[in-house]
Protein backbone atom coordinates (compact mmCIF):
# COMPACT_ATOMS: atom_id res chain seq x y z
CA UNK A 1 0.00 0.00 0.00
CA UNK A 2 1.08 3.58 -0.70
CA UNK A 3 -0.95 5.95 1.51
CA UNK A 4 -0.69 9.51 2.85
CA UNK A 5 0.07 10.43 6.44
CA UNK A 6 -3.19 10.60 8.41
CA UNK A 7 -4.43 14.10 9.28
CA UNK A 8 -7.11 15.39 11.64
CA UNK A 9 -8.79 17.79 9.19
CA UNK A 10 -9.83 15.13 6.70
CA UNK A 11 -13.38 14.69 5.44
CA UNK A 12 -14.29 11.43 3.72
CA UNK A 13 -16.03 10.55 0.47
CA UNK A 14 -16.40 6.80 0.02
CA UNK A 15 -17.49 4.69 -2.92
CA UNK A 16 -19.38 1.57 -1.83
CA UNK A 17 -19.05 -1.45 -4.16
CA UNK A 18 -15.43 -2.51 -4.53
CA UNK A 19 -14.31 0.07 -1.95
CA UNK A 20 -16.17 -0.34 1.34
CA UNK A 21 -17.57 -3.70 0.23
CA UNK A 22 -16.29 -6.48 -1.97
CA UNK A 23 -18.08 -6.83 -5.31
CA UNK A 24 -20.84 -9.45 -5.56
CA UNK A 25 -22.33 -11.07 -8.67
CA UNK A 26 -25.50 -9.02 -8.17
CA UNK A 27 -25.87 -5.60 -6.48
CA UNK A 28 -28.69 -6.95 -4.32
CA UNK A 29 -26.47 -9.77 -3.03
CA UNK A 30 -24.25 -7.38 -1.04
CA UNK A 31 -24.66 -7.55 2.75
CA UNK A 32 -22.67 -5.15 4.95
CA UNK A 33 -21.33 -6.62 8.17
CA UNK A 34 -22.07 -5.33 11.66
CA UNK A 35 -18.44 -4.15 12.06
CA UNK A 36 -18.84 -2.02 8.92
CA UNK A 37 -22.00 -0.42 10.33
CA UNK A 38 -20.08 0.45 13.49
CA UNK A 39 -17.13 1.78 11.50
CA UNK A 40 -19.29 4.12 9.42
CA UNK A 41 -21.16 5.36 12.50
CA UNK A 42 -17.85 6.01 14.29
CA UNK A 43 -16.34 7.72 11.22
CA UNK A 44 -19.43 9.93 10.86
CA UNK A 45 -19.15 10.95 14.50
CA UNK A 46 -15.36 11.39 14.41
CA UNK A 47 -15.50 13.70 11.38
CA UNK A 48 -18.26 15.82 12.88
CA UNK A 49 -20.66 14.52 10.22
CA UNK A 50 -18.29 15.09 7.29
CA UNK A 51 -18.67 11.65 5.72
CA UNK A 52 -20.55 11.04 2.45
CA UNK A 53 -21.15 7.90 0.42
CA UNK A 54 -20.56 8.48 -3.32
CA UNK A 55 -22.08 5.72 -5.41
CA UNK A 56 -23.68 4.55 -8.60
CA UNK A 57 -26.45 3.12 -6.43
CA UNK A 58 -29.54 5.22 -5.79
CA UNK A 59 -29.79 7.09 -2.49
CA UNK A 60 -32.81 4.96 -1.54
CA UNK A 61 -30.80 1.79 -2.21
CA UNK A 62 -27.91 3.14 -0.13
CA UNK A 63 -30.32 3.76 2.75
CA UNK A 64 -31.72 0.23 2.55
CA UNK A 65 -28.21 -1.22 2.38
CA UNK A 66 -26.95 0.63 5.44
CA UNK A 67 -30.17 0.97 7.46
CA UNK A 68 -30.58 2.31 10.12
CA UNK A 69 -27.69 4.65 9.19
CA UNK A 70 -28.76 7.61 7.07
CA UNK A 71 -25.60 9.32 5.89
CA UNK A 72 -24.94 12.17 3.48
CA UNK A 73 -24.86 10.55 0.04
CA UNK A 74 -24.60 11.12 -3.69
CA UNK A 75 -26.44 8.48 -5.72
CA UNK A 76 -26.58 7.46 -9.39
CA UNK A 77 -23.21 9.10 -10.08
CA UNK A 78 -24.23 12.48 -8.71
CA UNK A 79 -27.67 12.69 -10.31
CA UNK A 80 -29.13 12.83 -6.78
CA UNK A 81 -27.50 14.12 -3.59
CA UNK A 82 -28.50 14.33 0.08
CA UNK A 83 -26.48 16.88 2.03
CA UNK A 84 -25.46 16.77 5.69
CA UNK A 85 -28.67 18.51 6.78
CA UNK A 86 -30.80 15.88 5.02
CA UNK A 87 -31.99 17.96 2.06
CA UNK A 88 -32.15 16.02 -1.23
CA UNK A 89 -31.44 17.48 -4.66
CA UNK A 90 -32.22 15.60 -7.88
CA UNK A 91 -31.21 16.53 -11.39
CA UNK A 92 -34.06 17.34 -13.75
CA UNK A 93 -34.13 15.25 -16.94
CA UNK A 94 -36.59 14.06 -19.63
CA UNK A 95 -38.35 11.35 -17.60
CA UNK A 96 -40.57 9.98 -20.37
CA UNK A 97 -37.59 9.47 -22.66
CA UNK A 98 -35.74 7.44 -20.03
CA UNK A 99 -38.85 5.36 -19.27
CA UNK A 100 -39.06 4.41 -22.94
CA UNK A 101 -35.40 3.46 -22.99
CA UNK A 102 -35.88 1.40 -19.81
CA UNK A 103 -38.57 -0.71 -21.47
CA UNK A 104 -36.42 -1.42 -24.52
CA UNK A 105 -33.26 -2.19 -22.50
CA UNK A 106 -35.17 -4.41 -20.10
CA UNK A 107 -36.44 -6.46 -23.03
CA UNK A 108 -32.92 -6.65 -24.44
CA UNK A 109 -31.53 -7.95 -21.12
CA UNK A 110 -34.28 -10.56 -20.87
CA UNK A 111 -33.08 -12.06 -24.15
CA UNK A 112 -29.52 -12.50 -22.81
CA UNK A 113 -29.19 -14.99 -19.92
CA UNK A 114 -26.68 -13.83 -17.32
CA UNK A 115 -27.23 -10.14 -18.05
CA UNK A 116 -28.88 -8.18 -15.24
CA UNK A 117 -30.92 -5.04 -15.95
CA UNK A 118 -31.18 -2.47 -13.13
CA UNK A 119 -33.59 0.46 -13.30
CA UNK A 120 -32.49 2.97 -10.65
CA UNK A 121 -35.15 5.55 -11.50
CA UNK A 122 -32.84 8.30 -12.74
CA UNK A 123 -30.41 5.96 -14.51
CA UNK A 124 -30.24 2.47 -16.05
CA UNK A 125 -27.57 -0.21 -15.79
CA UNK A 126 -26.71 -3.46 -17.53
CA UNK A 127 -24.58 -5.76 -15.36
CA UNK A 128 -22.68 -8.57 -17.08
CA UNK A 129 -20.55 -9.90 -14.21
CA UNK A 130 -22.33 -13.27 -14.53
CA UNK A 131 -21.81 -13.30 -18.31
CA UNK A 132 -18.62 -11.36 -19.12
CA UNK A 133 -18.79 -12.45 -22.77
CA UNK A 134 -21.75 -10.06 -23.10
CA UNK A 135 -19.67 -6.96 -22.39
CA UNK A 136 -19.70 -5.79 -26.01
CA UNK A 137 -23.42 -6.42 -26.42
CA UNK A 138 -24.26 -4.48 -23.26
CA UNK A 139 -22.10 -1.53 -24.25
CA UNK A 140 -23.54 -1.45 -27.76
CA UNK A 141 -27.12 -1.57 -26.47
CA UNK A 142 -26.69 1.38 -24.12
CA UNK A 143 -24.72 3.43 -26.63
CA UNK A 144 -27.49 2.93 -29.16
CA UNK A 145 -30.02 4.01 -26.53
CA UNK A 146 -27.96 7.11 -25.71
CA UNK A 147 -27.78 8.07 -29.39
CA UNK A 148 -31.55 7.83 -29.67
CA UNK A 149 -32.04 9.96 -26.54
CA UNK A 150 -29.62 12.70 -27.59
CA UNK A 151 -27.33 14.98 -25.61
CA UNK A 152 -29.45 14.88 -22.44
CA UNK A 153 -28.04 11.42 -21.65
CA UNK A 154 -24.64 9.75 -21.57
CA UNK A 155 -23.08 6.30 -21.11
CA UNK A 156 -20.71 5.37 -18.28
CA UNK A 157 -18.53 2.24 -18.34
CA UNK A 158 -17.74 0.58 -15.01
CA UNK A 159 -16.51 -2.74 -13.66
CA UNK A 160 -18.66 -5.37 -15.36
CA UNK A 161 -21.44 -2.81 -15.84
CA UNK A 162 -22.43 -0.14 -18.34
CA UNK A 163 -24.87 2.62 -17.39
CA UNK A 164 -27.10 5.20 -19.02
CA UNK A 165 -27.65 8.42 -17.06
CA UNK A 166 -28.58 12.09 -17.49
CA UNK A 167 -25.64 14.15 -18.72
CA UNK A 168 -23.82 16.85 -16.82
CA UNK A 169 -23.24 15.39 -13.36
CA UNK A 170 -20.81 12.85 -11.95
CA UNK A 171 -19.13 11.81 -8.71
CA UNK A 172 -16.71 14.71 -9.00
CA UNK A 173 -19.44 17.34 -9.24
CA UNK A 174 -21.15 15.83 -6.20
CA UNK A 175 -17.95 15.99 -4.14
CA UNK A 176 -17.41 19.59 -5.22
CA UNK A 177 -20.89 20.52 -4.01
CA UNK A 178 -20.36 18.82 -0.65
CA UNK A 179 -17.09 20.72 -0.23
CA UNK A 180 -18.94 24.05 -0.45
CA UNK A 181 -21.21 23.12 2.47
CA UNK A 182 -20.83 22.54 6.24
CA UNK A 183 -19.38 20.41 7.75
CA UNK A 184 -17.09 19.70 4.76
CA UNK A 185 -16.13 23.25 3.80
CA UNK A 186 -12.58 24.39 4.58
CA UNK A 187 -11.28 20.88 5.26
CA UNK A 188 -9.22 18.37 3.24
CA UNK A 189 -11.22 15.95 1.06
CA UNK A 190 -10.30 12.26 0.94
CA UNK A 191 -11.97 10.12 -1.73
CA UNK A 192 -11.60 6.36 -2.05
CA UNK A 193 -12.89 4.51 -5.12
CA UNK A 194 -12.09 1.51 -7.27
CA UNK A 195 -13.82 2.08 -10.60
CA UNK A 196 -13.45 4.09 -13.79
CA UNK A 197 -16.45 6.19 -12.74
CA UNK A 198 -14.51 7.28 -9.64
CA UNK A 199 -11.92 9.04 -11.79
CA UNK A 200 -14.20 12.10 -11.93
CA UNK A 201 -13.98 12.28 -8.15
CA UNK A 202 -10.22 11.80 -8.13
CA UNK A 203 -9.81 14.72 -10.52
CA UNK A 204 -11.82 17.09 -8.33
CA UNK A 205 -10.13 15.99 -5.11
CA UNK A 206 -6.70 16.42 -6.68
CA UNK A 207 -7.62 19.93 -7.81
CA UNK A 208 -8.82 20.77 -4.29
CA UNK A 209 -5.52 19.61 -2.80
CA UNK A 210 -7.01 16.52 -1.19
CA UNK A 211 -6.12 12.83 -1.00
CA UNK A 212 -7.36 10.59 -3.83
CA UNK A 213 -6.99 6.85 -3.18
CA UNK A 214 -7.46 4.16 -5.83
CA UNK A 215 -8.61 0.78 -4.51
CA UNK A 216 -7.10 -2.17 -6.36
CA UNK A 217 -5.20 -2.37 -9.65
CA UNK A 218 -5.55 -0.35 -12.83
CA UNK A 219 -4.42 2.99 -14.18
CA UNK A 220 -5.76 6.00 -12.31
CA UNK A 221 -5.36 9.72 -11.66
CA UNK A 222 -5.46 8.96 -7.92
CA UNK A 223 -2.40 10.00 -5.95
CA UNK A 224 -2.40 6.97 -3.67
CA UNK A 225 -3.15 3.25 -3.80
CA UNK A 226 -4.68 0.69 -1.44
CA UNK A 227 -5.07 -3.00 -2.19
CA UNK A 228 -8.72 -3.90 -1.47
CA UNK A 229 -11.88 -3.27 0.56
CA UNK A 230 -10.51 -5.10 3.61
CA UNK A 231 -7.50 -2.77 3.65
CA UNK A 232 -9.82 0.24 3.19
CA UNK A 233 -11.80 -0.68 6.29
CA UNK A 234 -8.61 -1.20 8.32
CA UNK A 235 -7.24 2.20 7.21
CA UNK A 236 -10.46 3.98 8.15
CA UNK A 237 -10.39 2.25 11.55
CA UNK A 238 -6.89 3.60 12.02
CA UNK A 239 -8.03 7.16 11.33
CA UNK A 240 -10.94 6.86 13.77
CA UNK A 241 -8.69 5.42 16.47
CA UNK A 242 -6.25 8.32 16.13
CA UNK A 243 -8.59 11.28 15.73
CA UNK A 244 -12.04 10.20 16.84
CA UNK A 245 -11.98 10.81 20.59
CA UNK A 246 -14.45 13.38 21.85
CA UNK A 247 -15.87 14.54 18.51
CA UNK A 248 -19.58 14.63 17.67
CA UNK A 249 -21.46 15.30 14.40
Amino acid sequence: MDLPELAADWVFFLDIDGTLLEHAERPDAVRPSEPLFRLLAELHRATGGALALISGRSVSDIDVLFSPLRLPAAGQHGVERRNASGAVQRQAFPVAALRGAAARIGEFAARHPGMLFEDKGHSLALHYRMAPQLCGAAQAALREAAERLGEDFEVLDGKMVVELKPSGRDKGSAIEEFMREPPFVGRTPVFLGDDQTDEYGFGVVNRLGGQSVKVGPGSSAARWRIVDALAVRAWLHEWVARFGAGRTP
